[in-house]
């Protein structure tokens, strides 16, 4: 009996071998088979294709390839917990073997805080994964590595991203997140949602006959439902997304899964529910906001920061109120502008804006606590625009509305509509329903997905590149006799971004930068204040100093400028065998 057994357990095994060898030969590549592109890795250890969307186990099966392939670059941890006690994973992504990575300018990368917001995610990823698969074959990246470090959390909402794609919704639902709210105040909470009237996987729109209806189909499309001229009879009225009236009250949909908004939730300039609309209870009241603000905070050495939303093709700066436009000072604007202006150059069809004057306005929104609360210059891109249809610009929503119809037909075959179909509604009797499925019209099409991802991804390198790299330029000895030297050092920021932006130095928001010798007895520290904030070098000839009288050995400078410097000298006595440092939280380490 054993060795029937046995024998069964060598059949099987040889049949898996047989099998694995089989399909790796299939799918397997080796270098040689490769003809490299140019920008792309070329055979990475990690195969991802980025022409469609990953749920959240998805996701964290690509976060976990990653950093088991890449032990020396990629690190995986948990910041906290969703409403529904998922893990939210962020990537650390550097050298890791060089130097501490919370000693290095940080950069942070964030996407899906609204759960219909998906492609954020894939963006976010592709960065890590691109980030990773480079470093040993493209001296830029390697560079970047060396120097900075990234923290990438592919979505900040895993409860509703899942949801948006596992059941039947539209491409606007859930917007947010997974915490229960009574949004029409009739002490029942979700007690509608989305109905899929028609069972078939997709919440599409309603249309029923009606000769005073204001709508007909489109003469060169009939899929699409146009307005009527004043002089013409209308043939439909629309009545919106399929659904019920379940609490006999007339209206449809209502509390439908994720009514608050988590991108309200954030502590800068947040007010309360009657002011800002989905602004939750209170700043940090949600778990994911609480789980990224406290990761965050903790990681003083982030410096630049981008948040993934969709959609309209934009890029977006604050303030995201009026009040605060005093904030962006002359110098900050000049940072912004150069980098956001770059954006336009970058992604075709996306433009650089400002939130609440070109856009709306937010309270409590991400993008102003990074920046107003944290002292982080940031970023918000607005994934996806009409404009990636046929490469042209639009004067009306009704020239793109006609354009996407066309899209779809020839670009992607009829695959991301629903025909329209009769229905026998309960409220509103005979009905069609039918309409875009969710995922066209807000997220990429999966052939336009990695494009988008590569450009959006080389718009936050070179925001992160610009983050502050400080080096010791120079070392100057001057005898003074008597046993006493003069040492004056200079430090330089190679790249936009300053130590501290003009907020931050008003506010105090982070410690000032360190300058220290060690090794040498210090009998005074000065700061020599030779240039002006915005690095460029004063009139005068004269030299002045400002003596730092308590500790003199570490010199406390409030700013290191973009594209400056800064000088510092001590008057020392003896030994001269001395070491230079420069602490700066958001410019990182380095001595010499």
């Amino acid at each position: 009996m054993k060795s029937i057994i046995n024998i069964r357990k060598l059949r099987l095994w040889i049949c898996l071998s047989v099998s694995l060898l089989f399909f790796s030969s299939v799918i397997g590549q080796t270098p040689d088979h490769i003809f490299k592109a140019a920008g792309t890795p070329a055979n990475p250890k990690v195969n991802i294709s980025w022409n469609r969307y990953y749920t959240y186990d998805g996701i964290t099966e690509i976060c976990k390839k990653l950093a088991n392939a890449h032990p020396n670059l990629v690190e995986m941890e948990s910041i906290g917990k969703s409403y529904q006690n998922r893990d939210i994973w962020v990537l650390t992504i550097s050298n890791l073997k060089n130097k501490k990575h919370v000693k290095k300018p940080g950069f942070w990368i964030d996407a899906n805080i609204h759960s219909n917001e998906i492609q954020g995610s894939e963006i976010a990823l592709y960065t890590a994964w691109y980030l990773a698969e480079s470093y040993n074959e493209n001296d830029f990246i390697k560079e970047l590595l060396d120097d900075k470090v990234f923290y990438i959390a592919p979505t900040i909402n895993p409860d509703a991203r899942d949801h948006y794609m596992k059941y039947p919704n539209t491409s606007g639902s859930p917007r947010s997140g997974l915490v229960p709210v009574d949004d029409d105040g009739d002490g029942l909470i979700n007690e509608d949602g989305y109905d899929d009237l028609n069972n078939d996987g997709h919440i599409t729109r309603i249309r029923r006959r009606n000769p005073n209806g204001r709508y007909k189909p489109d003469p060169d499309d009939p899929r699409r439902m146009i307005m009527v001229g004043p002089d013409e009879e209308g043939e439909y009225e629309l009545l919106g997304y399929e659904g019920l009236d379940n609490d006999g009250d007339g209206r449809i949909n209502e509390d439908r899964v994720g009514s608050y908004d988590p991108n309200r939730n954030w502590p800068w300039q947040w007010q309360p529910e009657y002011i800002q609309r989905g602004s939750h209870k209170y700043p940090f009241s949600i778990p994911e906001n609480r789980a990224v603000g406290n990761f965050i905070i903790a990681h003083p050495n982030i410096a630049g920061a981008q948040t993934y939303h969709n959609s309209g093709g934009m890029i977006l700066r604050g303030p995201g109120i009026a009040d605060d436009v005093g904030i962006y000072t002359r110098v900050d604007l000049a940072v912004y502008d150069a980098i956001g202006e770059k954006g336009d150059k970058l992604l075709p069809g996306y433009r650089y804006m400002v939130l609440y004057q070109d856009l709306y306005t937010v309270y409590g929104g991400s993008l102003n606590w990074y920046y107003e609360g944290r002292g982080i210059f940031s970023f918000c891109n607005e994934l996806f625009t009409s404009h990636l249809y046929f490469h042209k610009e639009y004067e009306s929503r009704e020239q793109s509305s006609s354009d996407q119809y066309e899209f779809e037909k020839y670009l992607l075959f009829e695959d991301a509509f629903v025909d329209w179909e009769e229905y026998d509604h309960p409220q509103f009797g005979k009905v069609e329903i039918g309409g875009f499925k969710k995922n066209f019209g807000r997220n990429h099409p999966g052939f336009l997905l990695e494009m988008d991802a590569h450009r959006n991804m080389a718009f936050t390198l070179y925001h992160a590149y610009h983050t502050p790299k400080l080096v010791i330029e120079k070392i100057e000895e001057k005898n003074l006799g008597g046993g006493y030297k003069e040492v004056t050092v200079e430090v330089a920021n190679k790249r936009l971004i300053p130590t501290h932006s003009s907020h931050d130095i008003k506010n105090k928001i982070s410690r000032p930068d360190y300058i220290s010798i060690t090794g040498a007895n210090v009998v005074a520290g000065l700061f020599v204040p030779a240039r002006t904030s915005s690095g460029f070098f004063r009139s005068s000839s004269v030299e002045t100093f400002i003596e730092q009288t308590v500790n003199p050995e570490v010199i406390k400078i409030e700013n290191i400028p973009g594209l400056g410097s800064v000088k510092v000298r001590w008057i020392i006595s003896g030994n001269s065998n001395y070491t230079i440092k420069v602490d700066s939280e958001k410019g990182g380490v380095v001595e010499k």
